[in-house]
């Protein structure tokens, strides 16, 4: 990545109705006017204007955003063609005849960052509204592009400074009869206090961007199956009155209670079956070891409903599903020492239940809220740095030795940068930006 090529990549999907094709760069406007030709060419004169014109054989719009009001911050010229995969990739390869270099994947939100149009956090807040699986995570990262995470670093940051620079007259001035602060390690009781908080949030952050992985267990013909379809709305997995249908774990992305989740099916637990069964039942005790949420599926049916689960041990991870309460509607099932719902796969009755009790056991209350911030593992990582830093410089300033306590508070400030790329070095950047797609 360089900030002196000019770069051109598509910025949505090819195949839709309608492709755009973004160029930015120093000949950005030079080069939209070699492949896009209307009744007047692009220029700072018509920016922000949508142009009607043509763009090898297809009508196209055109529109021109001179730096530094663009969102790269460098000249901007984004070609809006039909969506078509031909049609998109014929006006990319006709700006890249012209002159341009396929953008890496990020490059036009590394740009933006170069030229500080954002900082690291929001940047990192582009990739995560494209990812987001839920209305929660698009929420948050929207909340975080317009600048809140940055500003309570940038508070934080103050804080730190503020304080650093009294430490530091207290070495320069020693004998002067200036104005000191008279308790100086109680000013970090604040940035401390953040610190906490923000680093709190980082669960939150993991479970709304990573989402959970949720593995749905049980003997055999107890629903586990006809869950998994019920949750997904269609026929994923193979159900019959076969006892042991299911061979090999299926997955599938959904979000369940507004929570992105990676849930699995897998083989029924028993003994006995064939040797393909038994190797299917190994793996479902292998992919349950690795699981954040079990969904363990029990027959309200059975003759002896307390033997269903007398087979199975306590695992915190655990939320019980009593299934087939359809069959045995006023049925007493057991107390349990973990969560549990009854439900009917078959009618979709009480799904609703089983959402709410999900969601208890993921965020750990039943009436928690939706987070105004949560970091994620990079900015977690430098809190963790910080929340050892700071606490140490207390301890120092109480003991007035200013110079130990400028060495912590120096390394906090450059964590604090390190987050919101103030002193980010080029790998970190790199690492950051390739996740993103092109165009982006």
């Amino acid at each position: 990545m360089n900030q002196y090529d000019t770069i051109c990549g598509p910025a949505t999907a090819i195949g839709g109705a309608v492709a755009v094709i973004r160029i930015a760069g120093p000949d950005a406007i030079a080069i939209g006017n070699r492949i896009w030709h209307g009744r007047e060419p692009l220029s700072r004169e018509c920016a922000r204007k949508m142009l009607l014109g043509r763009a090898g054989g297809d009508h196209v719009l055109a529109v021109c955003m001179p730096a530094p009001a663009s969102y790269t911050g460098d000249d901007v010229v984004e070609i809006h063609c039909h969506g078509g995969a031909a049609a998109a990739r014929s006006v990319l390869r006709t700006a890249l005849e012209a002159g341009c270099r396929m953008a890496e994947p990020g490059e036009f939100t590394c740009r933006a960052f170069l030229n500080g149009k954002l900082d690291l956090v929001k940047a990192e807040a582009v990739a995560e509204i494209v990812a987001a699986r839920s209305d929660t995570a698009l929420r948050l990262a929207e909340r975080q592009l317009a600048g809140a995470l940055s500003r309570e670093l940038q508070d934080l940051r103050t804080a730190l400074v503020e304080i650093l620079a009294e430490c530091e007259s207290h070495l320069d001035f020693p004998d002067e009869e200036l104005d000191w602060e008279p308790d100086l390690a109680a000013g970090l009781d604040r940035p401390i206090a953040l610190t906490e908080r923000l680093s709190a949030s980082a669960h939150a952050g993991s479970v709304l961007r990573d989402g959970i992985r949720v593995v749905i267990a049980g003997r055999p013909n107890v629903g586990k199956s006809s869950l998994m379809n019920r949750l997904l709305g269609y026929d994923r997995a193979i159900v019959t009155a076969i006892p042991g249908t299911t061979r090999d774990t299926l997955e599938e992305p959904l979000t369940l209670a507004d929570i992105p989740i990676r849930l699995t099916d897998t083989a029924g637990v028993r003994d006995g079956g064939d040797h393909i069964e038994q190797i299917g039942i190994e793996r479902s005790r292998q992919t349950m070891a690795t699981a954040e949420v079990i969904f363990l599926v029990l027959d309200a049916s059975a003759p002896a409903p307390a033997a269903e689960w007398a087979a199975w041990q306590q695992d915190p991870r655990m939320l019980v599903i009593w299934n087939k309460i359809d069959l045995v509607p006023d049925r007493v099932l057991p107390e349990l020492p973990v969560p549990s719902v009854r439900l009917s796969t078959l009618t979709g009755e009480n799904l609703t239940a089983l959402a709410d009790a999900f969601r208890q056991l993921v965020w750990g209350s039943s009436d928690w809220s939706e987070p105004e911030l949560a970091v994620n593992s990079r900015h977690a990582a430098e809190l963790a740095v910080i929340g050892q830093l700071l606490p140490e410089a207390a301890g120092s300033l109480r003991r007035e030795e200013w110079e130990v306590a400028a060495i912590p508070l120096r390394s906090a400030i450059a964590a604090v940068d390190r987050i919101t790329g103030e002193n980010a070095d080029p790998d970190l950047l790199e690492r950051i930006f390739s996740r993103f797609c092109i165009g982006k």
